[in-house]
């Protein structure tokens, strides 16, 4: 048995990446997207009919360079995310762009329009999980969009307060960034940490006791991992996003692994249960340097990672109005 074959008896195992041939290889339950992923999707020659198509659905809805941009990169979205649901048997993660985190109204009216368009390709709702950063802003449009039956995945999550209101919220699932939060206590200390005492596991570990201690509908997915003892260490969580190359490793990898993350382990933790208002979020998360830097750090690369897809969708629809 290899640690990949091990890991999925316990966790669904998702993959971090907009290649459809990586995914069909590692056969994840579920795949999740961003615009980094899709750009470097877009350049490669495999794709080019799904960028040729966007450009042209851009070029059909007319008016503005900037607003045909904006649609092409929403089509390009959504033909990746149907492509991929043709290869994988459960739910892909589409993401609102990173300049609405703190727009409550925006978030929603792009998530319904994704929704909208995921319908006409003829996938339901619930195979789609909208993308928003666990800001105040996000959490609340989140709440919104699941009562509608809209599901949605709160990335860029790094403190408890952000858990604990995204549970209050009913959210369908949040992705805590196991690496990037080690990433600033190793800077922080000056040094490598060991594995027993990895801050990102540890709060990965603390969320997921939390939520199934006091019954929480909301999944767990531990993303951005930067070896393969993080995941290791987080075989039981709900669900995992990999990128492919620690899908690799841990496909090369033999042996089994003990599941670490356990429901009735959790119950007997030592987590009082906490209610959250807007203040009471807002002082939490302050109170946190890691999380504070972290969330607002994420944001900001996020955008940036949209921007470079944004002028590669200029550049497409340039060239249909030239």
């Amino acid at each position: 048995m290899t640690f990949l074959e091990s890991l999925k008896q316990y966790t669904t195992v998702v993959a971090d990446t907009g290649d459809i041939e990586t995914i069909a290889h590692y056969r994840p339950q579920d795949a999740t997207t961003n615009p980094s992923l899709l750009f470097q999707a877009a350049q490669m020659p495999t794709y080019r009919h799904l960028v040729e198509e966007a450009t042209e659905l851009a070029s059909e809805r007319g008016g503005t360079q900037q607003g045909m941009a904006e649609e092409f990169i929403d089509r390009l979205f959504v033909l990746f995310g149907s492509e991929i649901l043709k290869v994988v048997p459960g739910r892909v993660s589409t993401e609102v762009p990173a300049s609405l985190s703190f727009d409550t109204e925006g978030t929603v009216t792009k998530a319904r329009k994704l929704i909208s368009m995921y319908a006409k390709q003829a996938f339901p709702r619930q195979r789609i999980l909208v993308k928003i950063a666990s800001t105040w802003e996000g959490i609340r449009a989140a709440e919104v969009l699941e009562s509608e039956g809209i599901h949605c995945n709160l990335t860029l999550l790094f403190s408890f307060a952000q858990a604990v209101a995204c549970a209050q919220a009913g959210v369908t699932l949040i992705s805590p960034f196991v690496g990037r939060i080690y990433d600033w206590y190793k800077k922080e200390r000056g040094g490598e940490i060991s594995a027993d005492h990895d801050p990102g596991v540890a709060s990965v570990t603390r969320i997921y006791n939390y939520y199934k201690k006091f019954g929480y509908k909301t999944q767990v997915m531990g993303a951005s991992f930067r070896n393969v003892n993080q995941i290791v260490r987080l075989a039981g969580c709900d669900l995992l996003t990999i990128s492919p190359e620690l899908l690799k490793e841990l496909e090369k990898s033999q042996g089994s692994m003990k599941r670490e993350l356990d429901p009735v382990i959790a119950y007997d933790s030592q987590e009082q249960q906490l209610s959250v208002d807007e203040n009471a979020f807002r002082w939490m998360h302050n109170e946190d340097a890691m999380a504070t830097e972290k969330l607002a750090e994420g944001i900001r690369k996020f955008n940036s990672d949209a921007h470079h897809l944004q002028q590669f969708a200029l550049a497409r629809v340039a060239q249909t109005t030239a």
